[in-house]
Parts: structure tokens; sequence; C-alpha cells
């Protein structure tokens, strides 16, 4: 029996795509920065399918990839081509909400299913699953916890890590780690949950979670605020997370981001003029209908402006004008990527450090690429601002050739925003694309544990190889 054979007989003919047609998708990253062909794509159904086709990959020498949305922006879903021929693991039909517990504030989803899907699972037990950010119709919580994925609302619920209770993960021997439990204390030896969040399918497939959910959030009020400065944005965030109710997002925004919005979107309409340098997009909620955020928000606002702090606002009066403002923060990522080619970031420095890391930033690419168009949004909230560094208008050239150009912005931002006391790495996880930063940045006595637990759990190194570890 074929390899292929072999698979075929532990999931389906059907769920093994074969031809190159049907596998082209897998095949690419979101970016299109990434491509690599697997030997084929496995879909599994269940766990036990799960574990069955990595106990048979790895007897026929297989290398596996998984995959799940395919939203994600670091290549950790595309094989790279190097080593043992690889399969991709899809977990799209792996996708069932097992389990939702209104009284225990927690849900047990599969790791194909859609994040829309457990949200609206938890909406209609009268709960809230937080975490939010643009891809979220698409990508699966697998995916998801592989990368530690963020999103607009971490400075109030934390990066995805904070939503688990527990996972159930097949192991690269094929053995099936379940550590569903959904109690909130539990002390009995190491969290070995945490080695799989964030750990990019390089040590195992989650196959399960049981996460977390929130109380739902009765009132919201939005606004879309003009600010002078990086500095004034982070003063209006001292001043807003003191007013007294919960600050769920927060949003740094350049105006060119904003332009680049407004002339690519389809349906976007902008609130205010973009006559400011700097925009906030912000977000205050309650759990109790009787808050009176409105005029708290009313109240901050309009002691921001007497401050210097804010140059105009318009607060949401309408759920149509709320979901307006953030549907513009949600279709950037296409507007960025349909007006030019970029070269982008993903760091993290400490709140305070915000001003510091976007001014420092602007002044070294200016110097180094003139001819660059400078771009910075992000979760100011959280101090994770994406930079990204734009061709000239009217590149002639394809992305290729301004990344040729430009390529040394991302290691030059990495390191300002290192030496700030922040990470190369906020949300969107490592992959292919940032293996060269955890060789220059990461501390070395980290990267010796994590080569430990690597070759202690995955000694064949068939899991996601090309991955994570430099």
């Amino acid at each position: 029996m074929s390899p292929l054979d072999m698979l075929a007989d532990a999931v389906g003919p059907r769920n093994v795509l074969r031809d190159p047609d049907d596998i082209a998708p897998y095949a690419v990253d979101w970016r299109g920065a990434y491509r690599g062909q697997p030997l084929a794509v496995a879909r599994p159904a269940t766990t036990e399918e799960v574990a069955e086709v990595v106990r048979r990959c790895s007897a026929m020498g297989l290398s596996i990839v998984p995959a799940g949305g395919r939203t994600g922006l670091c290549g950790a879903a595309v094989p790279t081509g190097n080593g043992p021929p690889s399969v991709v693991l899809s977990l799209e039909r792996l996708n069932r909400i097992r389990h939702v517990d209104a009284r225990d504030f927690s849900i047990v989803a599969e790791a194909g299913c859609v994040v829309q899907t457990v949200q609206q699972a938890a909406a209609e037990a009268g709960r809230l699953f937080p975490i939010q950010w643009g891809a979220q119709g698409t990508a699966q919580i697998g995916g998801m916890l592989s990368t530690n994925a963020g999103g607009i609302r971490t400075l109030r619920w934390g990066n995805a890590r904070e939503l688990v209770l527990g996972l159930e993960v097949v192991l690269p021997d094929g053995r099936v780690l379940d550590d569903l439990r959904r109690v909130r204390k539990d002390n009995s030896g190491y969290a070995l949950r945490h080695l799989y969040i964030g750990g990019e399918g390089t040590l195992g497939v989650i196959t399960a979670a049981a996460l977390r959910l929130v109380p739902a959030l009765k009132r919201v009020e939005s606004a879309f605020v003009a600010v002078p400065s990086p500095d004034a944005a982070l003063s209006l965030y001292s001043r807003i997370m003191g007013c007294g109710a919960e600050l769920i997002a927060f949003e740094l925004c350049a105006r060119f981001c904003m332009e680049m919005a407004a002339q690519h979107g389809v349906g976007l309409r902008m609130p205010l003029p973009l006559e400011s340098p700097w925009y906030v997009m912000l977000e205050i909620a309650a759990a109790h209908e009787s808050v009176p955020l409105r005029a708290m928000l009313e109240d901050s606002l309009a002691e921001a402006m007497e401050a210097g702090e804010v140059l105009d606002a318009a607060i949401a009066e309408s759920e149509a004008q709320r979901a307006m403002i953030w549907k513009i923060r949600e279709d950037y990522p296409d507007c960025s990527r349909r007006d030019s080619p970029s070269v982008g970031t993903d760091t993290a420095v400490p709140v305070s450090a915000v001003p510091d890391f976007v001014n420092t930033a602007e002044r070294e690419l200016k110097a180094r690429w003139p001819e660059g168009r400078m771009a910075a949004i992000g979760h100011a909230g959280d101090g994770n601002i994406h930079l990204s560094l734009h061709a000239p208008a009217g590149w002639a050239g394809d992305r290729a050739a301004w990344v040729e150009q430009a390529g040394e912005m991302e290691p030059l931002v990495n390191a300002i925003a290192v030496s700030l006391g922040g990470s190369f790495s906020a949300e969107h996880g490592i992959g292919q694309s940032k293996r060269h930063a955890m060789a220059t940045h990461k501390n070395p006595v980290a990267l010796d544990l994590m080569r430990s637990i690597k070759q202690a759990l995955d000694p064949a190194g068939r899991m996601n190889p090309g991955k994570v570890l430099p």
C-alpha cells in the first residue's frame, strides 16, 4: 500500500487531497510570501483520526504541517520544501462545539471551529468569547492557539493563552494528551498546555480546547478620536482607563493608514475628516445596562480636549456607526495590501514606551529609506504597534523588489523594540519569517530550553519542521 493509500485508509479517500489543484490553496500562505508543495493534504474529522494520521506519517518518515484557517502571517502552515516529504494536516473537518456551560462560563471547541462560530455559540448562551481580530471569520481555534493570537481586546482579556482552561493534543508519537479540564485552579504539576499554545504545531497538534467565557457586554460605546501625537494618545489611554468603565479596545492609527483605508476600502466611511496626524479608535463597555457609559466617555473626551490630548472626536450614535469604526480597523490589512508593497513587523513594547518606539522608528526609517512611507497601526493599549514601510507611491516593481530594497527595515524595527524592553514577536507567531529574529534576539538559555523540549517530545523532528526554532 502506498503512503497516500495508507492515509486514505485512515481518513477516507475523499479526505486525502492529491490533485495539485486541490492542494494549491494549502501550499501558499495568506500573503503569498511562502510556498511549499506538500505530498498531500489529510483532513481528519476526529481526534482519533488525527492520531492515526500522525502515527502513519511517523511510520512512513513523513513530516506533518498542521493547518487551520491559513490566515497566519509568518508561513507557519506552509511546508518549507526542505527535508523529508510533508503532509499538510488540515483540521477543517474537526469542527464541533462539544460543550457549552453558561454557568461555568466555559466552552469546549474542536480545533477546526472557526473563531466566529465559537463567538456565536457563546452569544447564544448569553456569554462572550472576547478575542477579536479581523480574520475571526476564517481563522480557526487551533491556529489561534498555536500562534497565541491577540487582537484588539488583548488589553482587557489578554492573548489567546489567557482564555485557555485546558487542551486536547495529539503528540508526535500519536498518543493523545487529554487535559480538557475546565477548572480554574489546578496545581498538579507542570501546566503542559502552555507548551502547545504558541508552539505552532512543532510539539504536537491541538485538537480541542476548553476556553474561558466572560459575561456578555450589555452596553458599549465607541469613538473615533483625532490626536496630535502618540504621546497624546497615551495620555488619553490613561485618562480613559481611569474613567470608571471597562476599556476593551484602544487602537492607534497613523493618518497614512486611514488614508489607505479610505482609498481602498469597500463601503468604508471615515467618521472624521483626515486632517490629524494620528487617530485613536477606542471602545468602553459594561456588563450591566445601568452603567452610564456615554456620560463617562463624553466627560473623559471633554477633559482630554481641554488638556490638548484630543483635537476632535466622533462618538458612535448607532450600532451601524460603531460597526463602521471597527470595520475600518478590521479591513485595514486588505486595504494596505491593495495600496502598495510593504515590509511589515509585529513588535510589542511596554505601553509607556509606545511614543518613544514610534518616534524612534520613524526617525530611523526616514534616514535609511527616505523614499519609503511608514504606516503605524496597532493595539496601543497593550504596546503592540504594527509598523510597516510601504513602497513609494507609483512603485513600478513587485513586492519582491521592494523587500529586496527595504527588507532590512524589519530587523531595524525589531532591534528598536527590544532595546526598549519589548519583543520582536507580539501576536503573529514565529513561523518561518521570524526565525532569524529568534536567533538574534531570543535569550540563548531560553533557546537551549526550547531545543531540549523539542528534542524530548519530537526527537525525529517531524512536527512542522523549519518553524519557530532557528
